[in-house]
């Protein structure tokens, strides 16, 4: 009687671990997690090893990276980098100097060019055609004499007279003496007159009466010839009727 308490209680605990074998067969995934040392207690403790173990990186957040991205970078330039920031920039003004010299010589070399062109080639064209058979040099010579003897002529007259008359009487000349010449030295005049236009009308004004004026001479100077020739004619009939008379 008093082994039998005893006997149940073996009697137990091989049901007892029947059991648990049984749960751990029929449940597997089940799992027990042991509780682990904090991480300040582990690294507080002096390792027994040489290296500690490397610990896990922390994972970086889309936060982290901004502040990173628009972090600036602090670096102060070293002696060279800034050596070859000063010569880096004597280059640049030295070769934007220079490209402006260069451009303005090379426009005021063409300038001078285009001019020397157009001038040669006005001057050329002044001078008559060779089937014109008109010589420059011996009727400028006689056109400056023409002129001179105006001056020579009006030379006790008033200013205006004096002023005016030697210019009249060499281009009356240089009409005469060189009229294809005065004709491209007055176009050339009128094309530079017609740049401004008070001048050319001028000019045309001044045209039109003396043109006006050459008609009413002419005129007046034909009827006067005419006139002439009818008096002469009279008086040669006169004449020869008292020649007839007296015979």
């Amino acid at each position: 009687m008093a082994t039998r308490p005893l006997l149940r209680r073996r009697a137990i605990v091989p049901t007892a671990v029947a059991a648990c074998a049984l749960t751990t067969i029929l449940f597997p995934s089940t799992i027990v997690h042991a509780e682990a040392p904090p991480e300040a207690s582990h690294l507080a403790r002096k390792p027994i090893y040489d290296d500690l173990p490397p610990l896990r990186p922390k994972p970086q957040t889309s936060n982290d990276n901004n502040d990173k991205s628009f972090a600036p970078s602090v670096i102060s330039p070293t002696p060279t980098d800034r050596l070859a920031s000063q010569i880096r920039r004597a280059r640049l003004t030295f070769h934007t100097y220079s490209s402006f010299t260069e451009d303005f010589f090379n426009n005021l070399m063409s300038n001078l060019l285009t001019r020397e062109r157009s001038f040669t080639s006005t001057i050329a064209s002044l001078a008559p055609p060779p089937t014109s058979h008109e010589r420059i040099m011996p009727g400028a010579l006689y056109v400056l004499v023409a002129a001179m003897s105006g001056s020579i002529l009006t030379r006790n007259r008033n200013i205006l007279l004096r002023a005016t008359a030697p210019f009249a009487v060499g281009v009356a000349a240089a009409w005469i003496v060189l009229p294809v010449t005065t004709r491209n030295v007055a176009d050339l005049v009128w094309r530079f007159e017609e740049r401004v236009p008070l001048v050319a009308e001028n000019h045309l004004r001044v045209r039109g009466a003396a043109i006006e004026g050459w008609k009413q001479i002419k005129e007046r100077g034909e009827s006067v010839r005419g006139w002439s020739d009818e008096r002469f004619r009279d008086g040669r009939e006169a004449i020869e009727g008292w020649v007839r008379q007296g015979r």
